[in-house]
């Protein structure tokens, strides 16, 4: 895959806890519990374009539970970086919930440092997408993030 250059602002959102061990903005996470697209020695930021997406994105992996004391923040991705988009065509084994083939597609990308962004399809969303943010690309600097506001989850999530 080939990267290219974005023509405009992306928007992203993440959601954390801003008084936890690790930063909402920060790959700590995915170094500690490596993710659909990445093992511990690739660390990757997950991003969802979609607030909406984020949320649910954090109901899946919090096991149906309220996640206690969610912070979201969102992420301003300018114009002129490096993007990749993920064509599920080319690895139709990456929805599997082994995850082995997404893993190591993941990982060469975030190694490879070919890009600062990968464009991934949402699991749970699937028309939605996320979006992978490689923290150990010259380009991450570039990245802006907001003040992280509180989540006030609807109960009718978890009835």
């Amino acid at each position: 895959m080939t990267a290219q250059l974005l023509d405009r602002v992306l928007k992203s959102y993440r959601i954390g806890d801003p008084d936890g061990a690790y930063p909402i903005f920060d790959a700590t996470g995915s170094r500690l519990g490596p993710g659909r697209w990445n093992t511990s020695a690739c660390p990757i930021i997950y991003t969802s374009e979609h607030y909406s997406t984020a949320l649910l994105e954090k109901l899946v992996h919090g096991s149906g539970r309220v996640p206690p004391n969610q912070h979201h923040i969102e992420i301003t991705i300018p114009n002129g970086v490096t993007y990749e988009v993920f064509d599920p065509a080319r690895l139709p084994e990456w929805v599997q919930s082994s995850a082995a083939a997404s893993k190591t597609y993941g990982d060469e990308w975030q190694s490879s440092k070919r890009s600062l962004l990968l464009i991934v399809p949402s699991i749970v969303a699937r028309l939605d997408q996320n979006i992978l943010i490689n923290p150990e690309h010259p380009q991450f600097g570039r990245i802006e993030t907001s003040l992280h506001r509180p989540i006030w989850w609807d109960n009718r999530l978890f009835k």
